[in-house]
């Protein structure tokens, strides 16, 4: 098994930059897709950026401004979000494709004011 804790959400003004952490509870090895999603009041969850394949995939509405990494040595993946705008707000989750199997985080709130 796998646990996700992430971290880092909160109340941010417009322009401003938050830094999200997914710690994991071990070393994830293998064939696994990585990423962020997140999910506003009322409406579906959605991709925010997707590791897989060796490839990164960002939305249309965070390129430019989101960033992923992940630090190996920590087990943790970070996504680093600047010039954050009131359409960011929303829950965001950490997630990890390994195999057949989803694991997920617990979501963290993040909150952009005008």
């Amino acid at each position: 098994q796998v646990q996700l804790v992430e971290s880092g959400g909160g109340l941010v003004q417009a322009g401003g930059s938050l830094r999200l952490s997914c710690a994991a509870s071990r070393r994830i090895l293998g064939n696994v897709a990585m990423g962020w999603y997140r999910q506003a009041p009322g409406k579906q969850r959605e991709l925010v950026v997707v590791i897989s394949g060796g490839s990164t995939n960002y939305a249309d509405s965070v390129k430019g401004r989101f960033t992923i990494s992940r630090d190996y040595a920590k087990n943790t993946m970070y996504l680093q979000m600047n010039s954050l705008k009131p359409e960011d707000t929303a829950v965001y989750f950490c997630n990890y494709q390994i195999g057949s199997y989803a694991y997920w985080g617990q979501g963290t709130q993040v909150t952009v004011s005008s």
